[in-house]
């Protein structure tokens, strides 16, 4: 059936990559040989050109062929057959012939060649030399340049295709370096920032408020009507270009300003550009523009689009820190602790199961709370069997930390002017096994009144919220200088509160924690300063190792020297929401407003011109005038109602 195979007329195309590796195909097939002939038959091909490695290959061969007695094996043509040492020699053809251990000898087919042979020669994958024509002009250029090419094995002719191929490649770059002064120069001329017109301003803004308000608004200028086709939103990106060149030129006014250009005229459109950019009201970020440096300023607004990490405390009434983390990476939850400031906290990263719905969460071993919200507690430092009042406790975090440190002794009254938030509290103070704390539902600012004398109080009072941004980013836009200073008054009247509520012949207390989630100065240091000229208490150290000191001086405000013990915590810095912390230290009940009022009426009488003080003031029988006066201006029957009235007042004589 069909032709059978015949080894000794097959033709061999070459043992290829694999074959030179797996020699045993060729031994075995140089059994079917005859003993007379090394190699297999060869088509004829036409006569080619002789290569200047042919003539050197030919010329060494010629000078060492008195050496060799036969064309087959012997040792003294083994020094031609040893590969070179610093190239590996590639096989010319596909004759073979076998040592005397067995393995397949390379080199024939160059002895045939010395003989004058004019034979074709075929590459290990059987192609013929007259594909040489079909090279790329690059493999052509590269074979001229380097006459040595053919010795090197497969591996070191791609090698050398990619050298190559790299300096075409660093030619070209050449040429472009060549070219990148002028680019370079251009590019530098376009780096310098320049300040838009006012007229390009001023489209900016009626294309972006076109596009607001109607994709296809009309604006009337005089008499007549501009129509205004739909406005695309403004490009982020050339936004952000403008206000990085807008702080390079402000960080370096005096050099790199524009002639003619004032640096309040800079800072305006920076102001403008950030606005726009990240999505701010232009009242909050002229505040951010007076609380931080403009290359802070920046750090902070890009750290609140950013959520801060996921940060829970150990309920060390119920477990340890070291047993709870290690039951929560066993549920695969990521977490590290959460500094060397707190031996409490535990930051996550990322977890596997829902971080507030895990056993260990039901259970009470630990609470979902913010790095930020340790740290007022910790100021506060409460002892054992002390009474402590947290004022404004919703939802319960700060509480139960204080119930936590006391070692549920002693007694906690948690306030909330809210009872809907209280809800919150009651079901964590369960869920954490708390049993020494008193809930109740109050106002704050009469809460002296309703109870006092306490060890210590943790004021944490409502504010605008302008350090959790990254939580409520509603915040950006729905804060104004109302809001402010509302929550200013509210805060004022509070603190006051909690001084009165504190007694200062405690033993072990008379200490106030006064903090907010705000970073503004008017719901900060100016109620702290406040506080200070109002009761008889002073500003101890926080004890917290870390945090910015408070501001002492603001714009053209003067705050008491002590408030440097202050501290406030930003999200840029420290990674956790912006924070402000006071500790203040009562050390009389006495209320000194009635002392001061003296004081006060002397300072504003002398705000009063001297040509009004120098005036006699008219003495208070004159101004109220005498009772005949009086009674004359009354009609007469009432006039005697009156004295028979009076005559039934009057005791009897006896």
């Amino acid at each position: 059936m069909g032709r059978k195979l015949d080894p000794t007329r097959k033709e061999k195309r070459g043992p290829g990559r694999k074959a030179r590796k797996q020699r045993g195909a060729e031994v075995e097939l140089a059994r079917f040989l005859p003993p007379g002939k090394c190699g297999l038959h060869r088509p004829a091909a036409a006569p080619r050109r002789p290569r200047p490695s042919d003539r050197r290959k030919r010329a060494v061969k010629a000078a060492g062929q008195t050496a060799r007695g036969h064309s087959g094996f012997s040792d003294g043509n083994s020094r031609w057959l040893a590969p070179a040492k610093a190239k590996k020699t590639q096989p010319k053809g596909n004759h073979m012939e076998l040592s005397s251990d067995g393995e397949v000898e390379e080199g024939s087919w160059e002895m045939e060649e010395e003989d004058g042979s004019s034979e074709e020669m075929v590459d290990d994958y059987g192609a013929s030399s007259s594909e040489e024509e079909e090279l790329l002009p690059i493999e052509k250029a590269a074979l001229k340049q380097k006459p040595d090419r053919e010795g090197l094995s497969e591996g070191d002719s791609e090698e050398e295709e990619e050298e190559e191929a790299e300096e075409a490649s660093k030619q070209k770059m050449g040429q472009k370096e060549e070219e990148g002064p002028d680019l370079q120069l251009n590019l530098d001329i376009d780096e310098q920032f320049k300040l838009p017109t006012s007229e390009e301003i001023e489209k900016e803004d009626i294309l972006f408020i076109c596009d607001i308000h109607n994709p296809c608004a009309s604006l009337a200028v005089g008499h007549s009507l501009t129509v205004f086709p739909p406005a695309a939103p403004p490009d982020l990106h050339i936004i952000h270009q403008r206000i990085q060149g807008n702080m390079e030129v402000l960080q370096d006014f005096g050099v790199k300003r524009e002639e003619g250009r004032s640096r309040k005229e800079y800072l305006a459109l920076l102001r403008r550009d950030m606005a726009t950019y990240y999505s701010y009201s232009d009242f909050l970020l002229a505040k951010l523009m007076d609380i931080f440096p403009l290359p802070e300023l920046i750090n902070f607004l890009e750290a609140n689009e950013v959520p801060r990490p996921v940060t829970i405390r150990t309920n060390t009434l119920k477990t340890r820190r070291r047993d709870l983390a290690q039951a929560l990476i066993n549920r695969g939850v990521n977490l590290d602790p959460l500094g060397k400031w707190s031996k409490t906290g535990l930051v996550i990263y990322d977890s596997t199961v829902p971080i507030g719905a895990t056993p260990e969460y039901l259970a009470g071993h630990y609470m979902l709370q913010g790095a930020s919200s340790l740290l007022p507690v910790m100021a506060l430092a409460p002892q054992e069997n002390e009474r402590i009042l947290d004022m404004c406790c919703a939802p319960g975090g700060k509480t139960s930390y204080i119930a936590q440190l006391m070692k549920n002794t002693g007694m906690i009254l948690a306030n909330d002017s809210s009872a809907e938030r209280l809800r919150s509290v009651v079901g964590n103070l369960h869920r954490l096994g708390v049993t020494n704390a008193v809930v109740s539902n109050c106002d704050g600012r009469q809460f002296p009144k309703v109870l006092g004398g306490f060890d210590r109080v943790l004021l944490d009072a409502p504010c605008s919220g302008t350090g959790i941004i990254s939580k409520d980013p509603a915040v950006k836009t729905n804060k104004d200088e109302k809001d402010i200073l509302r929550c200013a008054h509210l805060q004022k009247e509070l603190i006051l509160s909690a001084i009165d509520s504190v007694n200062a012949s405690s033993e072990t207390g008379g200490y106030i924690v006064y903090c907010t989630c705000s970073i503004m100065v008017e719901e900060n240091e100016w109620v702290v300063d406040y506080a200070l000229k109002k009761r008889n208490v002073r500003l101890v150290a926080t004890g917290l190792d870390f945090g910015k000191e408070g501001f002492t001086r603001f714009k053209d405000r003067r705050f008491h020297p002590s408030l440097k013990s202050t501290r406030r915590f930003y999200p840029h810095t420290h990674n956790m929401d912006g924070f402000f912390i006071a500790k203040f230290k009562k050390f009389s009940n006495a209320i000194p407003q009635a002392q001061k009022e003296p004081a006060v009426e002397a300072t504003a009488l002398s705000t009063v011109p001297d040509t009004i003080i120098t005036e006699p003031l008219p003495k208070k029988k004159k101004l109220e005038g005498s009772k005949a006066d009086k009674e004359q201006k009354l009609p007469q029957p009432a006039l005697k109602k009156k004295r028979s009235l009076q005559a039934q007042r009057r005791p009897l004589k006896a």
